[in-house]
């Protein structure tokens, strides 16, 4: 276990000290599963009082960085994160940053597409009959009477199905998260103006093009739901007569 415990300054001592222990974990010095020393340890090693390592922990916890087990055989141990707690934490970080920061709503459209385009040629190589049927379902569902937030909770379902086709677990988390972060967030700008037919036949063709494992055409069908969400943006920002 490698744990810097000579470069802590007087200044934010708990957040120091949560840093590098992070740093630790994050750099593989510390194993998952493994047993961080006791408080009184902690204290000692970095020259602090308990109750500033005990902050230190909260912070380190609140990231799902560490657990805590009561016991004799407890202690605070290195969690695994799970990839749906990773990606819950992403979701909600990319909806905090468009949010807080004003991103403009282009900026937004061209970001989450170019991460759905690449995972086209891998969903379509290694799409499987479980993804194929899954979407089905959502169009079936597009299809019929949705309010427009369950049309909206269809609408990520069966784009984050074309990340979880690829296969890929790490592009799945990247893009899946992305997807659920933004793709909300646009709806909602956009829901009153679109036409939902229209949505659920671009999904017919795209559900089509992958099982046909024909990225050229999937990457085509992407491209027209784009263009078709920047024409619902434009018209938004119309001017009413």
């Amino acid at each position: 276990m490698a744990i810097e415990y000579q470069a802590i300054r007087k200044e934010g001592l708990s957040t120091q000290i949560a840093n590098a222990i992070r740093k630790a974990i994050m750099d593989g010095a510390l194993s998952v599963e493994e047993r961080l020393p006791s408080e009184t340890e902690l204290a000692d090693r970095f020259g602090v009082s308990r109750a500033t390592v005990r902050e230190a922990m909260k912070r380190l916890a609140a990231q799902n960085l560490i657990r805590s087990e009561r016991g004799a055989s407890g202690g605070a141990f290195v969690n695994r994160i799970t990839f749906d707690e990773a990606r819950d934490d992403l979701v909600s970080t990319t909806r905090l940053l468009i949010g807080m920061n004003d991103i403009p709503f282009e900026d937004a459209i061209e970001a989450r597409y170019l991460l759905e385009a690449s995972c086209l040629p891998l969903a379509c190589e290694n799409r499987g009959d479980e993804d194929l049927n899954a979407m089905s379902d959502e169009i079936a569902l597009q299809g019929g009477d949705l309010s427009d937030e369950d049309f909206c909770d269809s609408d990520v379902r069966f784009h984050s199905t074309i990340a979880k086709a690829t296969g890929n677990p790490l592009l799945m988390f990247q893009v899946a998260g992305a997807i659920e972060a933004m793709q909300p967030l646009m709806n909602m700008l956009v829901y009153r103006l679109r036409d939902k037919k229209h949505i659920a036949g671009l999904h017919g063709q795209m559900q089509a093009a992958l099982k046909e494992q024909d990225a050229a055409a999937a990457q085509t069908i992407l491209d027209e739901i784009a263009a078709y969400t920047r024409q619902l943006a434009a018209l938004r920002r119309k001017p009413k007569d």
